[in-house]
């Protein structure tokens, strides 16, 4: 999947790709069935249930939850009051959902799950954008994501502002140290991805790992990427390399970067501060859906 395509999330790829995974959650949740609701609740019963805000944030995945509850009985309708990148707060009721009771309590916890964990990474992703505005820098993504769940979490970082990067190892060259190192150095690390490229038959983007300024002199001697990482570098040493690299290739910011910090990478004039807190440590947003039977 090609993360530079901005309609990605509503092409025909992406759609199988999440329909997929909610066969897989169904598969992991319910199983042969929801033993608790067809044992409690009367076959007939209908009921109402509200997706209640309980934290000031980004909302995300209420196209998701759509497509969960239709996927569980098409007759389920849902009244969406705000939209995937609309910011909520507490006390706010994002969707009214009507149908039988038993589905609804038997796809509650997996809505909830997603919408939760999605918000969360939106509500940072649009933190960490807020921050750098005004300067030339996106803030990417990166691939600490929760397995299974990347589509998901890659689309929540577009909703809340930010910006992804590669999908996986299949849709860029991203030589990090550890290649370096098993390549024999920088330039042999270049030279072997552009031998296998050519012999692959293959047009792939090239980004580097450099984490000092020879790495980066090396880099440039040697030339054919498109992008270059420069990890754990300070503020003031991302300004002198972004000097040094003159805009002949895109420029990243890595390691050690926070809130507190990102601005002064941002002012820099790199192009990209990647930032793995986006998915791997972020808080969810607080959400329940509380569901009530018709009177």
């Amino acid at each position: 999947m090609n993360s530079k395509n901005s309609d990605v999330f509503h092409s025909k790829e992406f759609q199988k790709e999440l329909d997929a995974f909610i066969e897989r959650a169904f598969k992991e949740d319910i199983g042969e069935r929801d033993h608790t609701s067809f044992a409690c609740i009367p076959a007939k019963i209908k009921a109402e249930g509200r997706l209640l805000v309980k934290d000031d944030g980004v909302i995300a995945g209420i196209e998701v939850a759509k497509r969960i509850f239709k996927k569980l009985d098409k007759k389920i309708t849902l009244d969406a009051f705000v939209k995937d990148g609309d910011n909520v707060k507490k006390g706010d009721i994002a969707f009214i959902i009507d149908g039988n009771a038993r589905t609804l309590h038997t796809g509650e916890r997996l809505v909830l799950n997603v919408m939760q964990r999605m918000s969360g990474i939106a509500t940072k992703a649009h933190h960490l954008t807020q921050l750098c505005e005004g300067t030339k820098a996106k803030v990417l993504d990166t691939r600490k994501t929760t397995p299974g769940m990347r589509l998901l979490e890659k689309w929540a970082v577009s909703i809340g502002g930010a910006t992804n990067h590669r999908w996986g190892l299949y849709d860029m060259i991203l030589i990090k140290d550890n290649h370096v190192h098993c390549s024999g150095g920088i330039k042999n690390a270049i030279k072997n991805a552009h031998d296998y490229l050519k012999k692959e038959k293959k047009k792939l983007d090239i980004e580097i790992e450099v984490g000092n300024f020879d790495e980066l002199k090396d880099v440039l001697e040697m030339g054919g990427l498109q992008m270059i990482l420069l990890d754990n570098f300070t503020p003031a040493n991302i300004s002198k390399a972004v000097k040094m690299i003159g805009g002949k290739y895109k420029t990243e910011a890595s390691g050690g970067i926070t809130e507190d910090n990102i601005r002064k990478y941002a002012l820099t004039g790199v192009d990209f501060i990647s930032s793995g807190g986006l998915t791997h440590s972020v808080k969810s947003l607080d959400l329940s859906l509380k569901i009530f039977p018709f009177e």
